[in-house]
């Protein structure tokens, strides 16, 4: 069984749906930048270790991150899982951790990388939006796509409305690309995620 470490920085609702997925594997710590992290809470309710590193007690973003991964180090992890993580990654930090870094971000990658990104398709007027779980690299939301998930842009939507439907397909397969990882069904090759499982296309589309 693989240990799995989770990085989260707010809510932690991904952190609760890999929880919730009855996952095969063991959950090493969650850990915060931001020592009120509510997300916090769902590690030690089921008696996770809930460690938290505040990056503002740190001079620099290469020194947080140093310490963030001896801390990962020392706890054990197989895969290092952002939840919610809310701090651009030092390339010293992502190639340590290289093809066990997995992200999730709620745009069709490659459309949107960054913030704002359901207000940002609305602007654009795009009728299918949705997200991403992909393999880290040091380019920002960039990196082998491992599993998407669309939905349709409604002609009344909201940000917030956009966001929540979004988020419900966020829950839906990143517990998924986990399990596959976990079972070993997750082969980069050139740069491209080839997954084993003959029902693959059924998480593709809500």
């Amino acid at each position: 069984m693989i240990r799995v470490v989770v990085l989260l920085s707010g809510r932690g609702s991904n952190f609760k749906s890999l929880l919730d997925a009855n996952l095969p594997v063991e959950f090493a710590a969650a850990i915060s930048n931001r020592p009120d992290a509510a997300g916090l809470e769902y590690a030690r309710e089921r008696g996770i270790p809930a460690l938290t590193l505040d990056h503002k007690a740190y001079p620099t973003r290469e020194a947080f991150d140093e310490d963030l991964a001896k801390t990962i180090e020392s706890v054990g992890a197989d895969l290092v899982v952002l939840a919610g993580y809310m701090r651009i990654l030092t390339k010293e930090f992502v190639l340590r951790h290289e093809g066990r870094l997995m992200n999730i971000h709620p745009s069709l990658l490659p459309m949107f990388p960054g913030l704002d990104t359901h207000a940002r398709a609305i602007a654009e007027g795009v009728k299918i939006h949705g997200c991403t779980v992909h393999f880290v690299t040091p380019t920002l939301d960039h990196g082998p796509i491992i599993i998407q998930a669309a939905v349709p842009v409604k002609s009344d939507d909201t940000p917030d409305t956009l966001a929540a439907r979004v988020l419900e397909q966020e829950h839906r397969i990143y517990p998924q690309a986990v399990r596959w990882f976990a079972e070993g069904k997750l082969v980069i090759s050139d740069g491209l995620v080839n997954v084993r499982d003959d029902n693959v296309s059924q998480w593709l589309l809500a």
